[in-house]
């Protein structure tokens, strides 16, 4: 039997699409390892928005390239890659595709003379217990029709657009994935409600910029709020309970409508995620992020006096190119105001094609680690805060598994706040009760009181 070996890098919408691709490769009659050393096929699903992702790109592809030498070997890489990347991964790398031609992947590989189990592109195939069988929706077009390979048997993410309008000027989205196309509702409520019937308790909607979702359609397509209003309709109608999650939403298309909906229906999770990306004016308008702070702040404001158990995360960007202190220090002052429960902070670095790729990287790196950690600390104060406020309540608790003390488990709560408990019997997928006994700036440690197991777990298919 063939075996191929698949590594996504970056977001998770590449770890959504990496699932596609999954389904392509078996369906070809390939079999899935995660030993790099056994595969005749070996691919990586790229993140050219950050250099050191692309740096493990050619560290990995220099390593394989050398395998080549003792033994057949086929590589592939498809993702988010940008132009002026894209023709030096050509000369090492024997396939290079977009998402978007993944329907083409069986022929490409048939092009390199590779004779396959399994001919032509994926088929669907009998039911069999759990989520159906990967292959192709006839509903649907472009790559979407290709059902996924779950990576996961409770958690899901759906993707509803791909590419961005947004334009931002460190951001080099818009020219790896294109402009923004968005998903027909049908095919995401179907998906959606598929995952539920077959026992899945997290999922997740992806998208560059999910609340501009069906603008590119006119009228031809309803708008975010209201395919979030359908997924709370529908999950009225499911004895089991989830979660529903999305990211990331732009602050400038956040609307009080969206909000309102999240507040009325239980299924969807009172977590929000909203990339500030700097809390100075003349940052962001470097930026192109057309909102201000206090747009900002009226967001929030709109969030927690209308769903006041939310949690709220958050993206930030330190030394972006010619970020004073002054500047820095606004957004040192807006953390602390706004109060994250989880900021992801990273240091600038230009992308090739980004706008601000033509500008100075005028921040020194150890001036942007110094900034780095300054914020990671006022998070630890912040979250912290709230987290020693949990002391004493009970919350549910998705089960993702051991946690690495040992004779612990860990999962997330709705708010995605991490908890670990004392335990070894509850299976993954569950909802677990937890009385918080404990309190870390970054996790709460937990007691058991009882657990909900899925009435129906899916596989991983």
């Amino acid at each position: 039997m063939l075996q191929y070996c698949l590594v996504p890098l970056g977001c998770q919408m590449n770890l959504s699409d990496s699932e596609r691709i999954r389904t392509v490769l078996e369906s070809m009659g390939f079999e899935r390892t995660d030993d790099e050393s056994r595969a005749d096929l070996l691919g990586i699903v790229a993140c050219s928005v950050r250099q050191k992702a692309i740096d493990k790109v050619y560290a990995r592809i220099h390593k394989w390239n050398q395998w080549k030498n003792r033994r057949a070997l086929l590589t592939f890489i498809s993702g988010c890659i940008l132009p002026s990347d894209r023709e030096k991964l050509l000369r090492r790398f024997d396939l290079l595709f977009t998402i978007n031609e993944l329907p083409q992947l069986p022929d490409m590989i048939r092009q390199y003379g590779v004779v396959t189990p399994l001919a032509g592109v994926p088929q669907q195939s009998s039911g069999e217990e759990g989520i159906p069988p990967p292959g192709i929706d006839d509903q649907s077009t472009g790559y979407w029709h290709i059902r996924p390979t779950y990576s996961s048997s409770f958690e899901a993410y759906v993707p509803i657009q791909n590419g961005c309008d947004k334009f931002c000027t460190f951001c080099a989205v818009p020219y790896t994935r294109g402009r923004e196309v968005s998903r027909p509702s049908g095919e995401i409520l179907a998906e959606v409600e598929r995952l539920v019937q077959h026992g899945y308790r997290s999922i997740t909607l992806l998208g560059q910029n999910v609340n501009s979702y069906g603008q590119d359609r006119n009228s031809q397509e309803i708008g975010f709020a209201e395919l979030l209003r359908r997924i709370g309709q529908l999950g009225r109608r499911f004895e089991e309970p989830f979660w529903l999650y999305f990211t990331s939403p732009h602050p400038h298309d956040m609307s009080d409508e969206v909000i309102d909906v999240i507040a009325e229906y239980p299924c969807l999770a009172k977590q929000i995620h909203l990339p500030l990306q700097s809390g100075d004016d003349r940052v962001l308008i470097r930026m192109n992020r057309n909102y201000r702070v206090s747009r900002y702040h009226r967001v929030v404001e709109k969030i927690r006096a209308t769903i006041p158990q939310a949690t709220l995360f958050t993206d930030i960007i330190v030394g972006f190119s010619g970020e004073t202190e002054e500047q820095f220090q606004n957004t040192v002052a807006a953390m602390r105001e706004l109060r994250f429960n989880m900021a992801y902070v990273a240091m600038y670095s230009p992308r090739p094609g980004a706008a601000s790729s033509r500008w100075a990287d005028d921040v020194p790196h150890e001036e942007k680690r110094r900034r780095l950690h300054l914020l990671s600390d006022v998070l630890h104060e912040t979250s912290g805060r709230y987290n020693r406020s949990l002391l004493g309540t009970r919350h549910t608790v998705l089960v993702e598994g051991t946690d690495r003390k040992p004779g612990y488990l860990s999962g997330r709560t709705e708010g995605r706040l991490i908890v670990r408990f004392a335990g070894d019997a509850v299976i993954e997928g569950s909802h677990a009760e937890v009385c918080i006994t404990e309190a870390a700036p970054l996790s709460l440690t937990g007691e058991l009181i009882g657990v909900r197991r899925p009435a129906a777990v899916g596989g991983t298919r």
